[in-house]
């Protein structure tokens, strides 16, 4: 397996990388068309990207392998009402040919924990109905679905 850690700004170019071919996969996913225009990270990735890693309430958790990126994860606590703190991914995708080796699952681990550190009250992901495969790795580390959208195109 590969190494897990904080990204720095000397992996920018790189997560804008694994970024862009996460958004050009979600975006032919069932419901990827309409998440790609508004859930999705706004292009150019590399300007939220580089607040996000100086952000106190976002950390960017990068998976390399002999040194290379191959995987990255954004995460960023949610001020709720109640004084509480959710933790959401807003973004995490592994390269496709890095898949089944564990840096999907070593990057959530450092997402849940970042989380608990927070004490916030749990994490929240997207995940796309359309997507089985990103359903099961959440649903294997105790995810479950809070809430569904419902949405009726009328184009």
């Amino acid at each position: 397996m590969g190494e897990t850690r904080v990204a720095t700004a000397d992996d920018l170019q790189a997560v804008v990388g694994l970024a862009t071919a996460g958004l050009t996969e979600q975006r032919e996913e069932r419901g990827g068309a309409l998440w790609a225009i508004r859930e999705s990270r706004s292009v150019p990735f590399e300007l939220s990207l580089r607040e996000s890693i100086s952000d106190p309430d976002r950390e960017i958790f990068v998976a390399c392998v002999d040194n290379v990126v191959l995987g990255y994860v954004v995460v960023r606590a949610e001020h709720l009402r109640s004084g509480d703190a959710l933790g959401v991914i807003e973004d995490i995708h592994v390269d496709a040919e890095a898949r089944m080796v564990g840096l999907g699952e070593a990057l959530m681990a450092l997402v849940v924990s970042w989380c608990e550190l927070r004490d916030c009250v749990g994490v929240d992901a997207l995940v796309l109905p359309g997507n089985r495969a990103t359903k099961n790795f959440f649903e294997t580390l105790g995810f479950k679905a809070r809430l569904l959208t419902v949405h009726r195109p009328l184009r």
